[in-house]
């Protein structure tokens, strides 16, 4: 049926009067903020649906195969065994940001068949299309059109094994959002496709490909099209290319924290870094940030934030002294591995402490994470290779901010991600169970060996901000709905970043204030900055060293105990029984360029809590004494050597 009028429900399920017209921001009636989620529908019977018609009295066409949800708080039709074309979707939920998400299903009386419907589709607020990979490529910078080919040959390899491959050969399913590469959907191989269709597939692009990279991509996609060619091959060579193509860029950055204990809480269970201005100071700047939201309760979750950020500080000093010596380009492979044993020493820290003080259920001490850290590999034809890693537990987020989009760079680990991942639930399903939102695992809660690290790495081609924050400003999708409000300001140099900081608080104080809020901004620029108001830090190097400030540190984690209520997502961590543990993978060591450098620190890395902190004490003893007497006395007993 067509529809004669475009109306749009509150999603407030208390509102008396819900009908709103399309195009209203808020509700006429309660005034809750109004959601526009456009869908797009699968399928040949879907692209058959003229625009304008009303799908099950609830979906509006408005292009072809884009549809709007007009009931967006109505769970959708969802089987109750879920057919085999979404376990693809679901088992890539951790892909997010190149892979849409299932959404549920319908049907019209005149096509034949159940329609898929997506969401977190390719399709801005306005319900169109971004444009797709062919269409923006000309306009493309060298360094983005090597991004986007590097992002589509790290899908390669998972969605070959989900048989969805075919995926990333069709020019018209590959569209763009900025830097980052988003599928309209996934594809079932009718055979197995090859290195070589992948090539064939680049071949027009590489073409027309911006002068300063022809010659070498040329070189790189005949490489693909020659019979049984190694991925890995093809892997370094177009790394080299990318990282050496970004390096022609400037890079300057700029970053202020801050964490507040909230309006409602008396204490402060988050810790981050930056936190202070004389922080900035610190060699580790302007290049590392962290946000760790500790749980279980004062003298736990407090003790255990600390423990995680001091001790990762200490070993991406260690790492970074180490990368600034190279000088030839390590291999992503190897970074991961490295930023993965440093993560393993931290959750041991925090683990072994809990057996120490025989700590059980409730009382165990935990912590999220979210980390930066801007690596600047030199080699023969670079200063600074614009490379960015993100490692991620918990349910602290990143988010990539430009002037035009907002990106949530990292996924909860959640209920809601653990039922997706193992194919269980939808996504809107999976919101619907009681312990949606508990977390599934942060540092501490189990051996290192049971985790699984989320470690990403991405290349600042663009001006954009980096936004790492806890979840008392994420919550309520609260940056979602305001990054315009301080972000474009800071962009524009009509904002300081320390006062964005600070407003961002302000806001979460504001519109959440229930948790304690931590919020670090990394201003990322590969143009001059235009105005004064923002000072950027130029590349600095990679000194040796030093002692480790930690102003009030003591003070905070020895406050005197008051009765605690956990967070809800926290509380549900501590009492959650996971009968399915994940398998973490064994970390083996590369054989890329730069190994040797790197294998004895490797494997310190790869110990214990003592030995992962003798690590650092072996590479620098004097300034680890130094810094070990600077610590808090409850963490200081992780030092391997006792004064």
């Amino acid at each position: 049926m067509f529809s004669t009028q475009r109306a749009i429900n509150c999603p407030n399920s208390e509102c008396d009067q819900p009908i709103n017209s399309v195009g209203d921001t808020t509700c006429d009636r309660c005034e809750t903020p109004l959601i526009y989620r456009y869908l797009r529908a699968t399928g040949n019977q879907a692209a058959q649906i003229p625009p304008g018609t009303k799908v099950a009295d609830r979906y509006e066409v408005i292009k072809p195969q884009i549809w709007l949800d007009t009931q967006p708080a109505l769970l959708p039709d969802i089987p109750a065994e879920l057919p085999n074309i979404v376990i693809p979707y679901l088992r890539l939920y951790s892909e997010h940001l190149h892979i849409p998400q299932a959404y549920g299903f319908t049907s019209l009386a005149e096509v034949e068949g159940d329609i898929l419907l997506l969401e977190n589709a390719p399709i801005d607020e306005t319900g169109c299309i971004y444009p797709t990979i062919s269409d923006a490529w000309e306009q493309a910078s060298p360094v983005r059109q090597v991004y986007w080919l590097w992002q589509i040959l790290q899908l390669w390899t998972p969605l070959s094994e989900l048989g969805v491959a075919q995926s990333l050969l069709l020019a018209d399913n590959l569209c763009v959002q900025g830097w980052c590469i988003r599928l309209l959907e996934l594809h079932q191989n009718p055979e197995n496709p090859t290195l070589q269709d992948l090539g064939n597939s680049w071949q027009p692009w590489a073409t027309i490909a911006k002068t300063t990279i022809a010659e070498k991509l040329q070189l790189i996609v005949d490489l693909m099209r020659q019979p049984e060619i190694d991925l890995q091959i093809i892997n370094t060579q177009l790394n080299e290319l990318l990282l050496t193509t970004a390096a022609d860029l400037p890079l300057y950055l700029t970053i202020a924290g801050a964490t507040d204990s909230g309006p409602v809480i008396k204490h402060n269970e988050d810790a981050c870094y930056p936190s202070h201005p004389r922080d900035i100071d610190d060699q580790l700047q302007p290049r590392l940030a962290i946000i760790c939201d500790g749980i279980g309760g004062h003298e736990g979750g407090e003790v255990a934030s600390q423990l995680a950020l001091q001790s990762l500080k200490l070993q991406m000093r260690a790492l970074l002294t180490e990368i600034g010596q190279q000088t030839e380009l390590l291999i992503p492979d190897l970074l991961y591995q490295q930023i993965e044993s440093c993560l393993r020493v931290v959750n041991n820290v925090v683990w072994s402490r809990n057996d120490e003080q025989k700590r059980q259920g409730k009382e165990r001490m935990a912590t999220t994470l979210v980390m930066s850290l801007q690596i600047p590999q030199r080699g023969e034809e670079l200063e600074n290779s614009h490379e960015l890693y993100l490692a991620h537990v918990g349910d602290s987020r990143a988010y990539w901010i430009t002037q035009n989009y907002c990106q949530l760079l990292t996924v909860d680990d959640d209920m809601v991600k653990r039922e997706v991942g193992l194919g269980k639930s939808l996504y809107r399903q999976a919101l619907q169970i009681p312990e949606a939102k508990a977390l599934t695992q942060a540092l501490g809660t189990k051996e290192a060996e049971f985790l699984n690290f989320s470690i990403q790495r991405f290349i600042i081609e663009e001006d954009g901000i980096l936004l790492l924050c806890s979840d008392g400003l994420s919550d309520r999708n609260l940056v979602e709905q305001s990054w315009q409000d301080y972000a474009i300001p800071v962009l524009t140099g009509d904002l300081r970043i320390e006062d964005a900081t600070q407003e961002l608080i302000k806001l979460a104080n504001e519109k959440n204030g229930q948790d304690n809020i931590s919020v670090v901004l990394t201003l990322c620029r590969v143009t001059q900055p235009s105005s004064m108001a923002i000072i950027p830090a130029p590349p600095a190097e990679i000194i040796p060293p030093q002692p480790l400030a930690v102003p009030d540190a003591e003070a905070l984690i020895i406050a005197t105990p008051i009765e605690e209520t956990l967070a809800e997502s926290s509380q549900a961590l501590l009492d959650l029984n996971l009968t399915e543990e994940p398998t973490a993978a064994p970390i083996t060591p590369s054989r890329g360029k730069g190994w040797a450098l790197f294998a004895g620190l490797l494997v310190l890395l790869l110990g214990s809590t003592t030995v992962g902190l003798f690590a650092w004490w072996q590479l620098y003893p004097q300034s680890f004494s130094q810094v070990c007497r600077q610590l808090p006395q409850k963490v200081r007993q992780f030092c391997p050597v006792r004064e």
